[in-house]
C-alpha cells in the first residue's frame, strides 16, 4: 500500500466539510497534467477519499503528461468538444498549469465554480484571480503553489544576501560560488532571470498584468548587460536536479531551486539537512497548477464537490503539504491547525507565509515572459 493510501484514513477521520450524502452510480472523470506524481496523487490517495465519502461514485483519473503539453492535450480535448458542439463534456475536473488556464479562459472552456465551494474563500493570493495576465477568478483554484528560492550553506554563507542587489555584489566578491542554470536547463533557472527583471527594470506590475507593450523590452538594454557581467561570476549548472547535486557536493554553495524538491531531496538524504533556503528581496516567482470544471463538465456538482475536498485544509495538509512539500494551495494559514507543528515549521522554517504573501511573484504574462526569454538569449548569452 502506498503512503498515499496510507494516509486516507486519518484524513477521513477529521474531514468535515459538508460532503455527506450518497451519489449513486455515477463516475468522476478527471484529467491532470503534469508528472506520473500527480496521477498517482488522485488514483492512490485523493480519488479513494472522494468515493468513500461519496458512496456510489467512482473516481477516474488518467494523465496527459507533464509540463505545458500535458495542459495542451486538455485543451484540445475540451475544445474539439466544444466544437463538436457536445452539450456534456467527458472531463469533469482538470488539473493545468497556469498558462493554459488563461488560454482555457479566453476560450471559454472554463466554468465559474469557486464561489460555489465552501474552500472558495480560503485562497487570497493573487494567483487565484489572474493567470500571466488573464482574469481567471472564480474559475480556478490552486491545488498548489510551487515556489522558488535561494538555497545556501550557511556554514559557508552566514549571512546571505538579502536583496538581488546583495547578491550581485555578493558573487563580485565571491566568483563562481553562485549557480543557476540558466533559461534552457529548468524553470529554476527561469525564474531567477524573471525576478532579476522584477528587481532591476520597477516595471513588475505590467510585466505581470500586462497590457502588453512590445517596445517595453527595447529599454531592458543596461539591466541585461548587467546580468551579463552578473554571469560571468557565477557556475552554470545543468539543470535543477544539477544545482542542488552541486550544492550538495560544495561545488557552489548558493543557487535558486524548487522548494518543494529541495525538501523533497533534503528528506531523502541528497542534500546535506545544514542547507537552508531564503527568499531574496523583492522577490522570485513560483506558479500554482490549478483546479479547474470544464464548462459543459458532464458531472460539474460533482467536480466541485471534488475540488472542495482537494482544497480543504486537511487534504491540503496531508496530500499536498506533508506528502510533495508543495506549498498549499489555500492560504498557509488555513493549513497550520490541519498539520503537526512540526510539519508545518518544517516547510515554513526558512520561507514564512509572510515571505510568500510579500516576495512570491507570478510570471510576466506570456508576451512579455517570451521577450524576456528572447532578450536574455539575444542580449546575455552572446
Amino acid at each position: 500500500m502506498t503512503k498515499l493510501a496510507l494516509m486516507r484514513t486519518s484524513v477521513a477521520v477529521g474531514l468535515a466539510i459538508g460532503m455527506a450524502g450518497a451519489v449513486h452510480a455515477q463516475t468522476i472523470n478527471v484529467l491532470t497534467a503534469g508528472s506520473q506524481n500527480m496521477v498517482d496523487y488522485v488514483t492512490d490517495y485523493l480519488g479513494p477519499l472522494f468515493e468513500e465519502q461519496n458512496p456510489g461514485v467512482t473516481v477516474r483519473a488518467a494523465g496527459t503528461g507533464p509540463g505545458d503539453a500535458g495542459s495542451q492535450k486538455i485543451f484540445e480535448k475540451l475544445d474539439a468538444q466544444m466544437s463538436a458542439g457536445s452539450d456534456a463534456w467527458d472531463v469533469d475536473v482538470a488539473v493545468v498549469h497556469q498558462k493554459m488556464a488563461g488560454q482555457m479562459r479566453e476560450a471559454d472552456l472554463l466554468g465559474s465554480y469557486r464561489g460555489d465551494i465552501a474552500t472558495g474563500d480560503l485562497v487570497t493570493r493573487a494567483t487565484a484571480k489572474m493567470a500571466l495576465g488573464v482574469d481567471v477568478d472564480g474559475y480556478v483554484m490552486p491545488m498548489f503553489h510551487s515556489q522558488t528560492a535561494i538555497a545556501y550553506n550557511p556554514d559557508l554563507v552566514p549571512d546571505p544576501p538579502s536583496t538581488y542587489e546583495e547578491l550581485k555584489e555578493w558573487v563580485a566578491a565571491n566568483p563562481g560560488q553562485f549557480g543557476y542554470n540558466g533559461i534552457k536547463q529548468g524553470m529554476s533557472g527561469v525564474s531567477f532571470v524573471v525576478g532579476w527583471m522584477y528587481a532591476h527594470s520597477g516595471q513588475e506590475d505590467v510585466l505581470s498584468g500586462g497590457p502588453y507593450d512590445p517596445a517595453l523590452k527595447d529599454g531592458w538594454g543596461d539591466i541585461l548587460a548587467e546580468l551579463k557581467s552578473f554571469n560571468e561570476n557565477v557556475t552554470f549548472t545543468p539543470g535543477n536536479a544539477g544545482t542542488l547535486d552541486m550544492l550538495n557536493r560544495g561545488e557552489i554553495v548558493m543557487g535558486p531551486v524548487w522548494v518543494d524538491m529541495f525538501y523533497t531531496w533534503q528528506a531523502d538524504g541528497r542534500v546535506a539537512p545544514n542547507i537552508k533556503l531564503k527568499l531574496i528581496g523583492p522577490g522570485m516567482p513560483g506558479q500554482p497548477m490549478y483546479y479547474i470544471v470544464p464548462a459543459k463538465a458532464a458531472n460539474a456538482d460533482l467536480g466541485k464537490k471534488f475540488i472542495e475536498l482537494a482544497t480543504s485544509p486537511t487534504v491540503q495538509a496531508e496530500g499536498i503539504v506533508k506528502n510533495f512539500n508543495w506549498y498549499p494551495g489555500i492560504d498557509a494559514e488555513h493549513v497550520e491547525d490541519s498539520l503537526e507543528p512540526a510539519d508545518f515549521d518544517k516547510l515554513f522554517a526558512d520561507v514564512t507565509p509572510d515571505d510568500l504573501a510579500s516576495k512570491g511573484k507570478v510570471f510576466p504574462i506570456g508576451p512579455f515572459f517570451d521577450d524576456i526569454l528572447e532578450s536574455y538569449e539575444r542580449h546575455v548569452q552572446n
